[in-house]
């Protein structure tokens, strides 16, 4: 049974990023209408390409023994993910306080929209925050 799912993400280190972008891909694999919804640390993380990038020791080395496990990355998984329908979006205040202009984000981000139209769009949704 499809439903819509929404991966709220504030961090984008290896760990929440692997969590969201493999359930994502999953997910959206099994017909599910997906959306990552990227805010504060995520979503500089995305804009200046880091997401999913390792951030210390214990990182590292999950990140290593997923690549020996032939495992692909998560901003690899991310586009997969994408390309098999999955929106990345942020809200336009969110947005704009981590001091990007919403125009700015059209290649990184396939919407940017107003809170209430977001809160509007996860009625009856499942969500994870991550």
């Amino acid at each position: 049974m499809a439903g819509r799912v929404f991966f709220f993400l504030q961090h984008a280190t290896y760990e929440p990023a692997f969590q969201a972008a493999s359930m994502g891909i999953t997910a959206a694999a099994m017909g599910d209408e997906v959306y990552f919804v990227f805010a504060f640390d995520a979503l500089r993380q995305l804009v200046s390409g880091s997401f999913g990038l390792p951030r210390g020791e214990r990182e590292h080395e999950e990140l290593a023994r997923a690549e020996g496990l032939g495992v692909p990355p998560p901003a690899r998984m991310l586009e997969e993910a994408r390309a098999l329908g999955a929106k990345l979006i942020a809200c336009d205040t969110t947005v704009r306080i981590c001091g990007f202009v919403p125009e700015e984000l059209e290649r990184t981000l396939d919407e940017v929209m107003g809170l209430a139209s977001l809160w509007r769009l996860t009625q009856g949704a499942r969500t994870l925050a991550l």
